[in-house]
């Protein structure tokens, strides 16, 4: 007899917000951070997705990735279980820029297509979540091609008077697919305060849908710590100091095990701390009006351990991204309509790489060149200008940011350097409605990953490549956006053009151990162009109904073919029923068939032949309180569909049942 899995599913809400339990749904204008100037997504003339703390607790995805599942404009790919690659404007890897508490997690090494980076945020740490969408290199630098996904970690208040609170949240599901526990405790009183958790998970091997059954290997270990402390040293000046570390165990590569005849390869360990200090206060002086300094130290830390069958010797690879940053940030009132952010950001990379050969026969050792050059560095030095204008109906925002690079990769130095702007206008037709045109500039300055990488990556062997140029991007966009007390919606259009993109060439009559050779240059031009909605409307104060899609359009236009992973047409509709002590949802998310294959796609065993089939799937959630204990369950997958996301090497979750309870003291 088979057994009945328990689980869980992804929900998110764009951009509305609701309490738990309320007898009332509401819809409210949330605050956003595009622009690095707070303001709300009605005014906002870019596209900006939020997905709220509420959401995040209430439907509890599993990783961070799986959080993003759902919301507009994004596509998720998963390479591995441990792993989860967002999609913003159908860009990915390194062409999207990941942040956490406006600190930089791309780093040196941070590689282009689906990639594991986003996992090592622990979910359970977050507090909510930003995606702008087709903007993002002038306020935030290299990068943020697709846009940027911004994580900012759970916030701790003052109170009058002193007092501790924490919560206990478990989750189970049978047959061992997982166990997860988190802790919190909560001190504040009215000049300090500080919030301390620890997350331990274990995740089984992933079981498909009616045909795929269980994934195997596919399941890991995870733990995660995190502390944040609040010092208010006067009415004018806060001192935040907060560190964050994950660590995932076992983690394997499900593809490379079921379609590459490996006997293993598996991350052991990938981890990532960091810390940081951040010191905030407010002049007199209104061109130095809020200011910002912010110090942090990063590790990155990853581990390849892999055979292949047959194979004489088993390797080892180790790589490790030491990240220092220092950043400024100053608010400056210009006059009562005018107002602008400036400010200087640097981070320097140190890498460090290794590699050893183990012969299976007698264990002998031999130290070969890691993936990356040993002790490469790089250098990131930002100065940038953001301007906000605010005259009547129209809102205007513009900028600008230079920023020099210093790579040394082998005995190579290189110099990049990219000077990018952005341009927007919104118009409020009233008090609920507006219309936005924007034109932003964006760029990725080649990284050690691009110059230095030799070794095994995905399906090719890679050979170092000096002399690489910033991949620049031309981005239009058009919206509009409705925001009522029944009615949230938004849409826009959007056409994207690539220049200097960085692809892999074969080196042809080349191999190494029966892989074909390849090495990176500038050599291609390609365009998206797209269009994605987003709407939320509540027919009565107890009944909500929520739907948003995306499509995008993406072409090679040098090679006159489609660009790479570009996702198919996808979205998420969903009815939410509240009542007063229960809440019940009907959720469907969906992709269509994509067959327009690049000769890449039709290259990589993890896409079918002919293009990944197109899938519908149902779940259903309920939730409630007792006994002072918060109770989720549900069944996901009702139908037990096999399917796979776009590109991804192992399929989604089949049918389950879930049950999770959080006890807040």
């Amino acid at each position: 007899m088979r057994k009945l899995v328990f689980t869980f599913v992804v929900f998110t809400v764009s951009i509305s917000t609701y309490a738990q339990n309320d007898t009332a749904i509401l819809l409210q204008d949330v605050m956003v951070t595009a622009t690095r100037n707070k303001q709300t997504s009605l005014l906002s003339p870019y596209s900006v997705s939020k997905l709220s703390m509420q959401g995040l607790q209430q439907f509890q995805p599993r990783t961070s990735p799986e959080a993003l599942i759902g919301t507009a404009g994004v596509f998720v790919q998963k390479t591995n279980h441990g792993g989860g690659s967002p999609f913003v404007r159908s860009l990915t890897g390194n062409q999207n820029l990941l942040m956490i508490d406006g600190i930089r997690l791309n780093n040196a090494t941070y590689r282009y297509g689906p990639n594991q980076y986003f996992n090592t945020i622990d979910l359970f740490s977050v507090g909510s979540i930003e995606v702008a969408r087709g903007t993002g290199s002038v306020q935030y630098g290299s990068d943020a091609m697709g846009g940027v996904i911004q994580v900012f970690t759970k916030d701790i208040a003052f109170s009058e008077k002193a007092k501790w609170a924490g919560n206990i949240t478990g989750r189970v599901l049978s047959n061992d697919a997982e166990y997860t526990g988190r802790a919190e405790l909560v001190y504040s009183n009215a000049k300090t305060a500080f919030q301390v958790g620890y997350t331990v998970r274990k995740f089984g091997d992933l079981p498909g849908g009616d045909t795929t059954g269980i994934q195997q290997p596919s399941g890991y270990n995870e733990n995660a710590f995190d502390i944040k402390f609040k010092w208010q040293l006067n009415n004018q000046w806060l001192l935040t100091a907060a560190h964050q570390q994950l660590q995932q165990n076992n983690v394997p590569l499900y593809h490379r095990v079921a379609l590459e005849n490996f006997a293993y390869y598996q991350f052991d360990p990938q981890n990532r701390s960091l810390s940081y200090l951040r010191m905030e206060g407010k002049t007199r002086n209104p061109l130095l009006s809020k200011i910002s300094f912010t110090a942090s130290s990063q590790v990155n830390k990853e581990r390849r351990n892999y055979w292949r069958n047959r194979n004489a010797n088993r390797f080892i690879e180790d790589d490790r991204v030491n990240t220092v940053g220092l950043t400024t940030d100053i608010f400056s009132v210009v006059n009562p309509n005018w107002t602008a952010n400036s400010g200087v950001e640097y981070y320097t990379d140190q890498v460090t790489s290794a590699k050893q050969q183990i012969a299976i026969a007698n264990g002998a050792t031999i130290n070969q060149r890691g993936l990356y050059p040993n002790n490469a560095s790089m250098q990131n030095f930002s100065l940038y200008s953001l301007h906000h204008l605010a005259l009547g109906k129209f809102t205007v925002e513009a900028g600008v940011r230079y920023n020099a690079l210093q790579i040394e990769v082998d005995t190579a130095i290189v110099k990049p350097s990219s000077l990018v702007f952005n341009a927007a206008l919104l118009y409020q037709i009233s008090k609920t409605q507006s219309v936005y045109a924007s034109y932003s500039t964006g760029y990725r300055a080649p990284n050690i990953d691009d110059m230095g990488t030799l070794g095994l990556v995905d399906f090719r062997y890679e050979v170092p490549a000096y002399g690489l140029k910033p991949e620049k991007t031309f981005n239009t966009e058009l919206g509009y956006k409705i925001h009522t007390k029944k009615l949230q919606m938004s849409m826009a259009f959007y056409y994207m053009h690539l220049t200097n993109i960085i692809n892999r060439i074969q080196l042809v009559g080349q191999q190494v151990a029966g892989y074909n050779v390849y090495i990176k240059e500038n050599n291609q031009e390609s365009l998206i162009k797209g269009f994605e909605y987003d709407f939320q409307f509540a027919f009565t104060k107890k009944l909500l109904i929520s739907s948003n899609g995306a499509y995008s359009f993406g072409q090679n236009t040098t090679r006159t073919e489609p660009m790479r992973r570009i996702p198919p047409f996808n979205g998420r509709t969903f009815i939410q029923w509240t009542r007063p002590k229960i809440q019940y949802s009907l959720e469907y998310m969906y992709a269509t068939t994509q067959n327009r294959l690049a000769q890449g796609d039709k290259d990589d065993n993890r896409i079918p032949k002919g293009g990944t089939p197109g899938f519908g799937i149902f779940h259903f959630h309920v939730s409630t309180k007792l006994l002072g204990v918060q109770l989720r369950t549900g069944l996901t997958n009702i139908f037990n569909a096999d399917y796979r996301m776009h590109g991804s090497g192992i399929n989604g979750m089949g049918r389950n049942l879930y049950i999770s309870a959080q006890f807040r003291f």
